[in-house]
């Protein structure tokens, strides 16, 4: 019998990283909030890869710290190695990456939400969601436990309509042999909303002491230890290393041999993978001239023998994984504790969606993270974040957070799945966006504690400490740019052994600092009047130095884009009615219904044309007199 259990200004459907961002957000800016998972030995689960950050992946870490959230802490406290990647590159590319001990982190993030003010957590799949007459959301779980809600975020990672995959064997299921989530898809389709099928996998994990390491390559961390979280003033030490190996000629016989058993090719799975973390099969398919693949030998955590095959997901037959992981040098006795194995589920397309991640015609309804289409846990939390401030906002009756493409890569992600919508699960890389030498994850504290602050997300303590960093970095820029370093023997052998102009006559240091052969390590013997400041106070004030040309022209670009943005299309506006508009662009606007023209020019299948006969009919709405219509 279905009882009444309670009722909450919001309620978030799982537990994952989404699902957590979501609702500490929500409970940190003042709203009764519960927040529901399958099973609480879930919550904050790796399933796949035990790591956190990597290629644009760190930016995403680093503006979630910014904001105010908790995914950054939380590496930095459960790490086991961490990493720059990209060093060689520009500092636009280098994200970080942290190796982490999986068990310790999410018992770590399901405490966090056990200690939080305003926030429940219960045990209980969701079966049912449904809009009541006062305009609340009535949610039933399977134990017929009934729960009210102003808002709903829906963050149910992989779990909706789970069904694994291995070979010809396949069995409803969420990752790790939890149970998924059954029935919702159901309740949500009567809803009217839009679900499609995706797919992702994750490889074998295998005993530590079965692989052979003494031929491998050894991968180690960085030291010192860059964290995560501004917050993070001492983040100790690397515990672990990390090795790789690569398939062979054998490796890809064994696979191409056997690949009819694979359920992705047979076409027993019909959701779609990721394209930019493909399976092993996919690997040996579509790029058949290549001989050999690198994968990464990576521990799952400091109490545990589980070793991660980073680079191996597969969803062929166990006795064929046991064949082609033997075939690879290191692994030839490995024992396989879990088998690889592909997960297919539900998903939303995002496109119903608004930059709020409200669905539009489900006014108080959230969607964050693999619910939306995307892959991974940082575009998880991400969106995660996102949700829960704005329910929690909405609900306020308070302005809605939205963070554009040139203030983040998370707007960039937000606007990338809102407005061109993703035919495969999403993933975060800095080429999908045009301003990523401004949106380097070093100065995503300034790019977005002010907004965390103005939300209410950023403690008294964390702005103390930006203000004051803000003040460090001014007075360094004075600094060197008023600081002339004399001519001399010692500058010149500087200059000469870094293959860069001698001088003559004085120089600033900022003009020596924006010489690409330079930086502040190398001149530290000259610069008699260097502060003793963070590191990382340095770092920025150098890449602002040298990149100031491109940095400047970088933000005229942003400027033009957001007087585009400042162009605000009607909500309800029918767009078949506009004179001018190509019948693609016609559909396209309707099914997306873009908030500006900025975003409507983002559309695939929308041309500079049609944009241009946007900002006319918007500019003859201004000029028709009051309560004129086109009917009347």
């Amino acid at each position: 019998m279905k009882f009444n259990a309670g009722e909450f200004d919001i309620a978030v459907i799982g537990a994952g990283h989404a699902g957590i961002e979501a609702a500490l957000a929500c409970a940190r800016l003042g709203c009764n909030t519960a927040i529901f998972t399958i099973n609480m030995d879930a919550v904050g689960n790796c399933p796949c890869n035990p790591s956190i950050g990597g290629t644009a992946k760190g930016h995403l870490v680093r503006e979630i710290d910014a904001l105010g959230g908790e995914m950054g802490k939380a590496a930095d406290e459960c790490f086991l190695q961490m990493r720059m990647l990209n060093r060689g590159k520009g500092p636009a590319v280098h994200s970080l990456r942290a190796q982490i001990d999986r068990r310790a982190y999410s018992t770590r993030m399901k405490h966090t939400l056990e200690l939080q003010k305003n926030l429940e957590v219960h045990q209980a799949e969701i079966t049912e969601l449904e809009k009541t007459d006062d305009n609340k959301w009535l949610i039933t779980t399977r134990l017929e436990a009934q729960y009210t809600a102003k808002a709903v975020i829906l963050a149910t990672g992989t779990y909706l309509g789970g069904r694994i995959y291995v070979g010809d064997v396949s069995y409803e299921s969420g990752p790790d042999g939890m149970f998924p989530s059954k029935y919702l898809p159901d309740s949500l389709e009567k809803m009217g909303m839009r679900l499609r099928r995706f797919k992702t996998g994750t490889p074998a994990r295998v005993l530590k002491s079965s692989i052979d390491f003494s031929e491998l390559e050894e991968q180690c961390g960085d030291e010192p230890v860059v964290p995560f979280s501004y917050d993070t003033e001492h983040p100790g030490e690397n515990k672990v290393k990390c090795h790789v190996s690569w398939t062979n000629e054998n490796t890809k016989q064994i696979i191409l041999d056997n690949i009819h058993r694979s359920p992705m090719y047979s076409g027993k799975i019909e959701g779609i993978g990721p394209r930019y973390c493909p399976s092993i099969e996919d690997k040996i398919v579509r790029f058949s001239d290549k001989k050999r693949h690198q994968l990464f030998i990576e521990p799952c955590g400091l109490d545990t023998e589980e070793m991660y095959l980073q680079g191996m997901s597969s969803s062929l037959p166990e006795d064929v994984q046991l064949k082609f992981y033997h075939s690879i040098k290191g692994l030839e006795k490995c024992i396989v504790m879990r088998p690889a194995y592909a997960i297919e589920y539900f998903c939303a397309d995002p496109i119903q969606m608004n930059s709020t991640l409200e669905f539009r015609d489900l006014p108080g309804l959230y969607g964050a993270g693999q619910f939306n289409g995307s892959s991974g846990y940082e575009e998880a939390a991400a969106q995660g974040l996102v949700a829960g401030i704005n329910a929690a906002l909405k609900i306020q009756n308070k302005e809605p957070m939205i963070l554009d493409r040139a203030s983040s890569y998370i707007g960039t992600l937000i606007d990338d799945l809102v407005t061109k919508g993703c035919n495969d699960p999403y993933r975060m890389m800095t080429s999908r966006s045009e301003y990523r030498l401004v949106l380097r994850q070093d100065n995503a504290d300034v790019r977005l504690t002010p907004t965390g602050r103005a939300v209410g997300l950023v403690t008294d303590e964390r702005w103390e400490s930006f203000n004051k960093k803000q003040e460090l970095m001014k007075a360094e820029f004075e600094r060197i740019k008023n600081t002339v370093i004399s001519p001399s023997d010692k500058l010149n052998e500087i200059l000469t052994a870094n293959n860069t102009t001698t001088v003559s006559t004085g120089i600033r240091l900022q003009d020596l600092l924006k010489r690409p052969e330079l930086n502040y390590e190398k001149l530290k013997d000259i610069d008699i009047t260097r502060p003793d400041i963070s590191p990382i106070i340095f770092e920025q004030v150098e890449i602002e130095i040298k990149y100031e040309g491109y940095i400047r022209r970088q933000y005229a670009n942003i400027e033009q884009v957001r007087r585009l943005e400042k162009k605000l299309l009607p909500k309800e506006l029918d767009y078949s009615t506009i004179e001018g508009l190509r019948l693609e662009a016609r559909e396209k606007l309707n099914k997306v219904h873009p908030e500006n023209i900025g975003q409507a020019g983002r559309i695939s299948g929308v041309s500079p044309a049609d944009i241009s006969v946007l900002v006319i009919y918007l500019a003859s709405l201004k000029n028709r007199p009051e309560g004129k219509t086109d009917d009347n």
